[in-house]
């Protein structure tokens, strides 16, 4: 029950985020002038609806999104009342229509800030100073993790789907080929920092993973520094299956293990005083802002992973979701009792889709902005060599590529979307 309450209520802050979105371009256009017609939230047929002014507002019976019709938002607009055609939007400066235009993806960073410093002072933001990829853990200082079990992973790929569900959510020792952790067993603590395994100094995560692989299996001396004391402890290395490190999807082979996992000294969350959890939402924007850039770049070449999750393949889960799969995920930290984690998805939600929404490309808002600036550039630049003013974009010649950017859009929606249903990503194992 929780996790459908949580599923519920993230797809309802999704709805209310965009409707807010669309409120902006309301708001920002009324207040320069700009007739806005019709304030809706939803699609298709309406639910109910009443004036306010020159605007109607209203609920339509799909509750996928919202919409704002501002009169004249293109030259082409075959709709403008004669009485209006001053107010058209096409006819204000440039400067005015970028306002406008960009208001929906200023409200989602402006919901996303507010998100963040609710959080910062609530439960603690995460520490983005912490090592986030692969390639970072691996420069980052020996600090390990012990647990008291370890799981054999070249027992669990034996087991059926049954069983690993069951080792994923509980490691017992002697239970699906899970066995004692031998780094618990010698003796070694979350946070300890590994200094030399054998005779083979260590520094780093990735020097230390490197150097156990190598090593036999069997007693090894381990020295480790703990409360700024060198100690040693002799470790237990048992064989296990193992990627390479640097294709983490190739080949297996049989190397020595320790049952380690990587660690910091940093704490994972930061709390802030409310004065402080200012600049703290501020800084933990622009890592999401850059993280997001570098997400986008990287669709292409997860849509085969994509695809290869609906045919039988596990989900990656880095690759995108869709609305589907953020509402699940927000269902799930609900009914596991984290909040905090619907907060971050929430958070990060807004912060992707204020940057999606403002790509140079039609329909998106971005693309609108893009032609505005462009129609001004280039009359600026006729005015100097002293030829005629050029007019506007003809936005029919444009719709081949619109509708190529709709058709890829909606089939990406869909991809993604399928992929939630059939294979969704899960954040508690």
């Amino acid at each position: 029950m929780l996790f459908w309450l949580g599923a519920a209520a993230f797809a309802l802050t999704i709805l209310i985020s965009v409707s807010l979105h669309e409120l902006g371009h309301m708001i920002t256009g009324k207040r320069l002038g700009m007739k806005v017609t019709k304030y809706f939230v939803g699609f298709g047929p309406t639910i109910f609806s009443f004036h306010r002014g020159e605007t109607e507002y209203g609920l339509k019976a799909i509750p996928l999104g919202g919409f704002c019709k501002i009169v004249g938002m293109t030259p082409q607009d075959d709709d403008v009342a004669p009485e209006d055609q001053h107010r058209a939007m096409w006819r204000f400066p440039v400067w005015k229509r970028t306002i406008v235009m960009s208001a929906g993806s200023i409200t989602h960073f402006m919901l996303a800030l507010a998100g963040a410093w609710v959080m910062s002072v609530w439960v603690g933001l995460p520490n983005t100073g912490i090592p986030q990829t692969a390639q970072d853990q691996a420069n980052a200082p020996a600090i390990i993790g012990v647990g008291d079990c370890y799981q054999l992973q070249s027992v669990f790929k034996t087991l059926d789907k049954a069983a690993q569900q069951a080792a994923n959510e509980k490691c017992v020792p002697g239970v699906n080929g899970a066995v004692q952790s031998p780094a618990a067993a010698a003796g070694l603590q979350d946070r300890d920092r590994i200094t030399k395994v054998g005779a083979t100094p260590v520094a780093t995560w990735g020097e230390l993973t490197r150097t156990i692989r190598a090593t036999k299996p069997g007693e090894t001396v381990f020295e480790y520094v703990r409360d700024g004391q060198t100690r040693t402890a002799t470790v237990n290395l048992i064989s296990d299956q193992r990627a390479p490190l640097d294709d983490p999807e190739g080949p297996t082979t049989t190397v020595s293990v320790a049952g380690l996992s990587w660690n910091t000294d940093q704490p994972y969350v930061i709390r802030s005083s409310p004065a402080a959890a200012v600049p703290a939402a501020g800084h933990y924007g622009w890592y999401l802002v850059e993280n997001s850039f570098k997400a986008m770049a990287r669709i292409p070449e997860k849509i085969p992973a994509l695809w290869n999750s609906i045919t039988g393949d596990e989900r990656d889960p880095d690759t995108p979701i869709s609305v589907i799969g953020a509402s699940r995920l927000g269902g799930e930290a609900i009914e596991k009792g984290v909040p905090e984690v619907f907060w971050q998805i929430f958070i990060s939600l807004n912060v992707f889709i204020g940057l999606f929404n403002l790509l140079p490309l039609l329909p998106l808002d971005g693309g609108h902005i893009a032609i505005a600036w462009y129609e001004r550039v280039r009359s600026w630049l006729y005015q100097r060599l002293r030829r005629p003013d050029p007019g506007r974009v003809d936005y029919y010649k444009l719709m081949p590529l619109t509708y190529a950017v709709i058709l890829i859009g909606g089939a990406f929606t869909l991809l993604t979307a399928t992929a939630d249903i059939i294979n969704p990503i899960t954040i508690f194992k």
